[in-house]
């Protein structure tokens, strides 16, 4: 009898899994078939900061206008050259608010320009952006290969910047439609059958964490947010990127030894509580949830609301788009 080799019977049970479900590959063929542009409002808010604007002014802007990043403009060289972010305010915060150089409250005087050659030189990112008539499937690629959470639409002919891209509004686009696309088996199973979600090393702080290690936490673990966890590993609340924000807003930054709990009570937005989901619930519910409560994340928890995991909506747009692509990429 001829022995087949184990990877050729690899293959021919993949192909069998394709031929069952034709449609598995039907969001990535839509990703492919719609353009940056087509996401591109007729009417939206775009703030765009010059280099040389005051740090205090930059980010004063981004909370009064809702914008948790915004690309940045250098007169000089007369293009963008990159996106000032929360991460950067953390990072800066981070790193000298124990520096016996460096007092923070000086540092919100200097322009963005100084910030990012003197205090950010080893962790800024030069600027990723895609053109209007990119696919979605390049646009969700990009996010994804250089683990960002935007993307500028740079008009190649003016250097304009059109609108900015974001998971949540990606996965918001592609919800539109969905209804009206074939339904991919793999909707239906679980995120225990599917392995999507982070389920080891969740970074979690405690009501009486102080303020600096949560930040420290989000500088060397690269995450955007922490669940806040009771003794008994219970979530009891979250603590995101986006409320550290709050602290430039409200000049909180000289003292972060607070407790997180202390921080989150400058939180200026209503809060509905921490949204929570298990690994027994399907694709499709997880889906629904996060684009119809427009948040980022679900913490995953048991049957005792004990954290186990984080699904974000980079692992969502990875399973639907990357994993399942014809290429076979995943």
């Amino acid at each position: 009898m001829e022995c087949i080799p184990a990877h050729l019977e690899d293959l021919d049970s993949k192909k069998e899994q394709v031929v069952e479900d034709p449609e598995h590959n039907v969001y990535t063929r839509f990703m492919k078939s719609h353009r940056c542009y087509d996401l591109v409002p007729t009417s939206s808010k775009l703030v765009v900061f010059d280099t040389s604007l005051q740090v205090k002014k930059a980010f004063f802007a981004l909370v009064s206008n809702g914008v948790r990043a915004a690309p940045l403009w250098d007169s000089k060289k007369q293009c963008f050259v990159g996106m000032l972010t929360i991460t950067d305010f953390i990072n800066i915060l981070h790193r000298y608010y124990k520096s016996p150089l460096v007092q923070i409250y000086e540092l919100e005087e200097h322009k963005i320009e100084t910030w990012r050659e003197l205090y950010l030189q080893d962790s800024f990112k030069p600027l990723v952006s895609i053109p209007p008539n990119a696919s979605l499937y390049d646009a969700v690629s990009s996010l994804l290969k250089n683990k960002i959470h935007r993307l500028p639409v740079i008009d190649p002919l003016t250097g304009n910047t059109l609108y900015i891209l974001t998971h949540k509004r990606i996965l918001k686009f592609l919800k539109l439609f969905i209804s009206e696309m074939p339904i991919p088996a793999f909707l239906d199973r679980t995120l225990e059958e599917l392995h999507i979600g982070t389920f080891q090393n969740i970074a979690v702080v405690r009501a009486d964490t102080p303020l600096y290690t949560a930040l420290g936490i989000f500088v060397e673990q690269r995450v955007s947010a922490l669940p806040v966890v009771d003794d008994k590993g219970r979530v009891v609340d979250i603590y995101s990127k986006f409320d550290v924000i709050n602290l430039a807003a409200e000049k909180n930054y000289n003292n972060l030894d607070v407790t997180v709990t202390k921080a989150l009570q400058h939180r200026s937005q209503y809060f509905e509580g921490v949204l929570t989901c298990n690994r027994t619930e399907t694709l499709q519910a997880i889906i629904n949830r996060l684009v119809e409560a427009e948040v980022h994340r679900l913490v995953v928890v048991d049957e005792n609301e004990v954290v186990k995991g984080i699904v974000s909506l980079s692992d969502i747009l990875q399973a639907l788009v990357l994993t399942n692509s014809e290429e076979g990429t995943s």
